[in-house]
């Protein structure tokens, strides 16, 4: 009898013991699947968050100021990427369907491509490239040489292929000694007269980003790019 009493006492030690070991196993287990899931839900998180589009559609962008320009010779470009610069801006380059060559822009033959455009008021280039997102923008510089005393005939493509309404914009130009005011006029003219207009500006080819800096501080708009003001 005592035998068999001692026996029952190992017995039951050893169920204690493995109930133990199994509680212990479970409780690893639950922390383990616990530890997988948090790191599963963060790493689906991180795969689901998407970039949002910059005007080409193609890259994160969080302004919502916009800088599009026509540049034939690479002059209005330069000005395009300095205000970009110090105002944190998107940039959109307007991209004929058909580049202009040296020869559409022989100014001296009456019949080359841009004096043909230039002498028809009605004349629409066809543009190649879209903003994606122009909702997404309250601000928008429009640059552009000046042919024949106004913005060539594809700024005026451009504006009519988008909606601008309750939008800032703003005119620059580049030119040897054409004035802007009579692109000005008739950029307004091809908007909704709800756009707020501010001051357009005229550059030579050979301003520095200092001056640009100034005259974007004069318009006194919100920029992303604090950074300039304190210079």
């Amino acid at each position: 009898m005592k035998h068999f009493s001692l026996f029952l006492a190992a017995m039951l030690m050893v169920l204690t013991l493995a109930g133990c070991g199994n509680a212990g196993n479970s409780t690893e287990s639950e922390n383990v699947d616990t530890t997988e899931k948090v790191n599963t839900e963060a790493e689906s998180e991180e795969q689901n968050t998407e970039p949002a589009e910059g005007a080409d559609g193609t890259e994160k962008s969080e302004t919502k100021i916009l800088v599009a320009y026509f540049s034939a010779t690479g002059t209005t470009k330069q000005i395009a990427e300095q205000i970009a610069e110090v105002t944190g801006a998107d940039l959109f380059e307007i991209m004929p369907v058909d580049a202009y060559s040296s020869e559409d822009l022989d100014y001296g033959n009456d019949d080359c491509r841009a004096n043909r455009e230039q002498n028809d008021s009605t004349s629409r280039p066809e543009i190649s490239n879209t903003i994606e997102n122009i909702e997404n923008y309250d601000t928008v510089f429009i640059g552009h040489p000046i042919w024949w005393g106004e913005e060539p005939r594809i700024i005026d493509t451009f504006l009519e292929s988008y909606d601008f309404s309750g939008k800032t914009m703003i005119d620059f130009c580049t030119s040897g000694g054409s004035g802007i005011s009579t692109s000005e006029g008739n950029l307004k003219e091809l908007c909704s007269s709800d756009v707020n207009w501010l001051a357009a500006n005229r550059f030579s080819s050979d301003t520095d980003v200092d001056t640009v800096r100034d005259w974007v501080q004069s318009l006194g708009i919100e920029t992303k790019n604090n950074e300039w003001r304190k210079r």
